[in-house]
């Protein structure tokens, strides 16, 4: 069974859905039960298309271990089912009823139920009904759950009225949303999860007759009906019986405004009262409006509600009670025409704290199983963390989720909009059919600055189209140790070359003011991870079985300064919204205090991120990150809120901060200052982003997710990240004629080349999402191409072999090395690099996020490419191996001999690497002429335009001088070479044209 939400959403499922159990009590005039399993052995262990039963779960650990056992205290026959289980993730079992066969109708009765034998450890079971659809797997789940808090057998009865709609996973993204019963598919259990367990089972039948009470409901279409003072809200009920059947008796409905709510009766508005009848034989979705009208007497006021009390008879009544709201109006804060300092200042004039400690409140999407705790507890934010999507997921579903949530927030008093935030960290990456975009370290490789702009353009597209309105993104990590598993995130070493990209600032935000944040293309950028992320030491880290990723960076104070800051200067001035600290520790040589987390670190995030730099935005938490400081929960908010953080990210803990908060304000231990202070700040961002004026979702860019206008530039980023690192014989670019044998795990696999990060937090192999492998790419360009993943068919009569080889997708510490990684290639994928290029001329790929080591096979590799993880177009990495375009990257990065030169950068006193930074050849250009005395006079040139302040004519010289020197190395790489060579690259990125020449020229000469 294909699942695709969070790790943890089984869990919190089965935690938070009602059930009933009850001994069996079926009435005299019942019918006798039909069975549906006695476990006796009549339905085998089976997995679809055929009836049987199943096992399935999160990994290969996960599903349990099934058997039928004979018992002489079975409840029924001689057999139960049992089975024994030790889930991390998720898993459970399944009985599907055979695809070939026709759906089973259980609409005539109550419910089902089941023997099961309780262990007595209080665990939730979750319950799941597989309902209309084609079949078991493309079925509608609607599911419940039961405590197993006895001993001993016990005869579970689950009422199908118990069952809601599964709304964190739909296999087919649902049907109807009506849990009809007249074409059942069968039935799953999800077991518990994070303890070793078995359990027994026997006897599944359904019981009882259906009863219209239980089976018919009223629903309204909405639960919050903002309306205009002086309009009329109209709300919607609906009747919908289980099997969609028509009612068999009347159903009425009796409504009355309540003066309940904080608008007053015949000032605000006109009461209402009376009932609506649906009569016996009214068929299922059958709908009725009730009107309830304001009163518009032109004062400025804050929102009033007016519940409309339901009261059902024959049915089962709404979940909540619809509530009308009249808008608020006439204040100050609403008016779009005054400055954004102004709006801030009124609003917050007239919040009170537990509003205000709400606004720096940011939950997970998924925690909301109350969707009225967005107004209850004044939420300034939602997110979605990786793989949390709606279900199906599509821009459409997108935001029709964001709006029901917007929708919420209409019922404050002041209607403050959420401000709704994801990871699109190289595209709108978690949904499927969005432009995925090299990540940061293949943008890094283009040395293109407006390249990345426009990159970061189409995410902002995209993501602005889904009704999300802001991005946590983009990383200006430095990445100094390719053991970490967020290398990809960095656009490369040199904090001079992070700073070139943060052209990406521009493309997600527009203008540095922050003006062009309204326009629906445009979405608030966060800088991550302030500061060092980046500079962890390996071993370092105590999250988990993480090496290095949330270690200690420790750094003296000019490092500090020089590598880490630098890029969060560049960001402030480029005008970045918000800014997130790192999860890491930060310990300072000789500042005395040691090791001490980012988030508690009040010196730089109010000292020098705010007050020095200057940042106006606001500061966000990483994922509860303040769960990992030092003491208490109380002293976790407190600390990390008076050091500087605005908004905290507390994904499921949403109710404990709020309170939390409060209590240390009212103790005194928070200031009200530094609760209005960060308040501001949220609302400014939320005011710039026109969210107050248009909270709903703008979707008339959504035609352009994933189009070929978005592809093309994603394209162009892919082949200008490809990094030609040797090119023996001219092997590359191809030739069409050429009869081209492509082998390799990464060739024809569109999960492995975007990486992680992509639908889900840790991505996956194999076809995710929309997409151009590089194997399609090479057969669109025309090429005559056969292709052998593991390279077991003949390599008999090619001309040419290119093998793709690489990494698999990982995300954050789970990718660190030490941490089930390495730096090597996998043994498949040097069987495929060995047999390949013994028999041919061949050229290697390696899609990876950071370095592989591969010098044990150099010199029998002909042509080798660092790929990195190049997103969904694989045609521009074709284009570049066929020639379409040049091989123009260079390296981001150092790439290492061995694992024990790690941690190796540019600038590095000892430098001796496979490849320098950057370190790329070129097709499809003319190298100049020339040696010494050519170079000598390029340096000169370089440094006349260097003073001249022209960049772009310093930049070509440099570039020229680079392909002597590249040509004249050839492959003979020495340390002598390696460091003049890295550190003319860095010269040039800070704007010293004639000294990265000279370097270049020493590395000539080292070379002669």
């Amino acid at each position: 069974m294909r699942r695709t939400a969070l790790l943890a959403s089984a869990t919190l499922l089965a935690a938070l859905l009602p059930m009933t159990t009850a001994v069996g009590a079926s009435g005299a005039d019942d019918p006798a039960p039909v069975p549906v399993d006695r476990f006796e052995g009549e339905v085998p262990f089976a997995s679809p298309p055929a009836e049987g039963i199943f096992t399935w779960g999160s990994d290969t650990d996960d599903p349990p271990a099934l058997r039928l056992t004979a018992r002489d205290d079975a409840p029924e026959g001689d057999k139960v089912l049992t089975g024994s289980y030790d889930i991390s993730g998720y898993g459970g079992f399944t009985h599907d009823f055979a695809f070939a066969e026709p759906a089973h109708d259980w609409s005539a009765h109550r419910g089902i139920r089941f023997w099961w034998e309780g262990r007595g450890n209080g665990r939730k079971i979750a319950f799941e009904l597989k309902d209309g659809g084609a079949n078991g797997e493309a079925s509608e789940l609607w599911t419940t759950s039961f405590t197993d808090d006895w001993t001993g057998w016990k005869q579970v009865e689950i009422p199908f009225t118990d069952f809601t709609y599964r709304t964190d996973y739909q296999p087919v993204g649902g049907i109807d949303q009506v849990l009809g019963l007249t074409e059942t598919w069968g039935y799953a259990l999800t077991l518990p999860v994070g303890v070793k367990g078995d359990f027994a089972m026997d006897g599944v039948e359904l019981y009882g007759r259906a009863d219209q009470s239980l089976r018919a409901a009223v629903t309204t279409d909405a639960a919050v009906y903002p309306v205009q003072e002086g309009r009329a809200a109209a709300v919607t009920l609906t009747v919908a019986t289980t099997g969609a059947a028509p009612l068999d008796d009347p159903v009425t409905v009796a409504y009355e405004t309540a003066a309940t709510g904080t608008a007053e009766p015949g000032k605000d508005y006109t009461p209402v009262t009376g009932t609506v009848t649906f009569p016996a034989g009214t068929p299922s979705g059958t709908t009725r409006t009730v009107a309830v009208r304001t009163i518009e007497d032109k004062r400025a006021e804050s929102a009033e509600t007016v519940p409309l009390r339901l009261t059902v008879t024959g049915a089962k009544p709404p979940s909540e009670t619809p509530q009308v709201v009249v808008d608020a109006h006439g204040l100050p804060y609403l008016n779009a025409e005054l400055p954004v300092k102004k709006r801030v200042a009124d609003l917050l004039s007239r919040m009170s704290l537990a509003e205000k400690a709400g606004q720096m409140t940011q939950a997970e999407r998924g925690a909301i199983t109350a969707p009225g705790d967005i107004a209850a507890y004044d939420l300034g934010s939602l997110l979605s963390g990786g793989g949390s999507t709606p279900t199906p997921n599509t821009p459409e579903a997108w935001a029709k989720m964001i709006d029901a949530f917007q929708l919420r927030t209409q019922a404050t008093r002041y209607q403050i909009p959420l401000i709704y935030g994801v990871d699109a960290v190289h595209g709108h990456n978690n949904l499927v059919g969005a432009t995925v975009m090299p990540h940061n370290i293949g943008i890094g490789a283009t040395r293109d600055p407006g390249l990345a702009e426009r990159t970061g353009a189409v995410t902002a597209a995209e993501v602005r189209a889904t009704g999300i309105p802001w991005d946590f993104a983009p990383c200006l990590c430095v990445t100094r140790d390719e053991r970490w598993g967020r290398s990809y995130e960095a656009y490369g070493e040199d904090p001079a070359l992070v700073e070139a990209m943060e052209t990406v600032i521009q493309g997600l935000q527009g203008r540095a003011s922050g003006a062009d944040l309204k326009d629906d293309d445009k979405v608030l950028a966060t800088a991550k991870h302030f500061v060092g992320d980046g500079g962890t030491g390996y071993g370092s880290s105590t999250t988990g079985s993480y090496t290095i990723d949330q270690g200690i960076t420790k750094v003296t104070r000019q490092e500090l300064e020089a590598v880490h800051l630098a890029p969060f200067r560049t960001a402030v001035d480029r005008g970045v919204g918000t800014v997130m600290p790192s999860y890491s520790s930060l310990d300072i040589v000789g500042d005395g205090h040691g090791p001490v987390k980012m988030h508690a670190r009040a010196d730089l995030v109010n000292g020098v991120l705010k007050d020095r730099m200057g940042f106006d935005g606001f500061v966000i938490s990483d994922w509860a990150a303040i769960d990992q400081l030092p003491g208490d929960y109380a002293s976790d908010v407190r600390t990390s809120v008076n050091a500087g953080l605005d908004m905290i990210m507390v994904p499921y803990a949403y109710k404990d901060f709020h309170a939390t908060l409060l209590d240390g304000v009212e103790a005194g231990r928070v200031g009200e200052r530094r609760i209005d202070d960060a308040v501001s700040r949220i609302l400014t961002q939320k005011f710039k982003l026109g969210l107050f004026e248009k909270p709903y979702a703008d979707t008339d860019g959504a035609s352009d997710i994933g189009s070929a206008g978005h592809r093309a530039v994603a394209r162009k980023a892919a082949a200008e990240s490809q990094v030609l690192l040797k090119n023996s014989g001219g092997v590359l670019p191809l030739k069409k004629n050429q009869k081209v044998y492509v082998a390799g795990s990464n060739a024809d696999d569109i999960g492995n080349q975007t990486g992680g990060w992509t639908i889900t937090w840790q991505g996956a192999s194999g076809d995710i999402t929309q997409g151009t492998t590089i194997l399609e790419g090479m057969k669109k360009a025309g090429g005559d191409v056969t292709y052998s993943k593991d390279a077991s068919a003949s390599t008999d009569g090619y001309d040419v072999g290119v093998v793709v080889v690489g990494e698999t997708p990982y995300a954050e510490g789970v990718g660190d090395v030490g941490n089930g990684n390495d730096l090597e290639l996998t043994a498949a994928d040097r069987a495929a690099v060995d047999k390949v290029c013994a028999a041919m001329r061949c050229a290697v790929l390696i899609v990876s996020g950071r370095p592989q080591l591969i010098g044990d096979r150099l010199g029998d590799i002909d042509a080798l490419v660092a790929s990195w993880l190049p997103g969904t177009e694989g045609d521009g990495v074709a284009d570049v191996l066929y020639g379409r375009r040049p091989f123009t990257g260079q390296l981001p990065v150092t790439w290492p001999k061995s694992q024990a030169q790690l941690p190796i950068n540019v600038g590095d006193a000892a430098y001796d690497p496979q490849f320098p930074y950057g370190w790329g050849l070129t097709t499809l250009s003319r190298v100049p002429e020339g040696g010494v005395a050519t170079l000598k006079g390029l340096a000169a040139a370089a440094a006349v335009a260097e003073r001249a302040g022209a960049d772009e004519v310093g930049r070509t010289l440099v570039g020229k001088a680079r392909l002597i020197v590249q040509q004249k190395v050839g492959q003979a790489l020495t340390a002598a070479v390696a460091k003049p060579f890295a550190d003319a690259d860095h010269l040039l990125l800070t704007g010293r044209y004639g000294k990265a020449v000279e370097q270049l020229t020493a590395a000539y000469r080292a070379a002669s």
